[in-house]
């Protein structure tokens, strides 16, 4: 979710929440952003084949856990401010799309896409078709997903808060959809899992 992070900034916290243009209300956990990445998370960590590309890293809790770890991994953010906070915690992380041209592409052992980063463009299968084009032989994805009997769905959204920011393409991804979707990308489903009330998947990148 940290592809909206200016727009966040741009508003007043901590009451700020995701509209689609459809009217619906989607969970921001804005605070989860800045802090340490919770058991659930480190558990999702432990499964990365190194090196990790942190997709959407945002303030990068994710990146510095991991180099914590001796687990070489890199950020990559569209957004500024989120970027000028990664840095300052001496995350090292890329300032551009994961649409664009990145170091040592097709090396990358592991993608992250967690907190709703699956919305990356508003099209799951050309995200995931993109990662896959990064990540070398048997390279994996780790992912965040929405709960069983979420709609699979792409939209438009924007942050609201004392103001509005802008609209944007995000999109949605159940677990009930993601083993299609993966294969539709040209990955394949290994596990999906469950935490803390929050749901977890792996995709693996089958050798050519």
């Amino acid at each position: 979710m940290s592809v909206v992070a200016d727009e966040v900034r741009a508003v007043a916290r901590p009451a700020v929440r995701l509209r689609s243009d459809r009217g619906d209300l989607l969970p921001l956990e804005v605070d989860r952003w800045y802090a340490e990445p919770s058991d659930a998370e480190h558990e999702v960590l432990s499964r990365a084949i190194p090196p990790v590309l942190d997709v959407g890293c945002g303030p990068a809790r994710h990146t510095l856990a991991l180099r914590a770890r001796g687990v070489p991994a890199v950020g990559v953010d569209v957004a500024a401010g989120a970027v000028r906070v990664a840095r300052g915690r001496g995350a090292p992380v890329l300032h551009r799309s994961v649409f664009d041209r990145l170091p040592n592409e097709g090396a990358w052992g592991t993608a992250l896409l967690l907190d709703g980063n699956i919305g990356i463009g508003g099209d799951p299968v050309s995200l995931l078709a993109r990662i896959r084009r990064v990540l070398r032989s048997r390279g994996r994805v780790l992912l965040e997903l929405d709960r069983p009997g979420t709609p699979t769905d792409s939209f438009l959204a924007r942050i609201e808060g004392s103001g509005s920011g802008s609209w944007f393409p995000w999109a949605r991804v159940g677990t009930d959809a993601i083993a299609t979707v993966a294969r539709e990308a040209g990955l394949v489903l290994r596990e999906v899992w469950e935490a803390d009330d929050r749901w977890f998947g792996c995709l693996d990148r089958r050798p050519p």
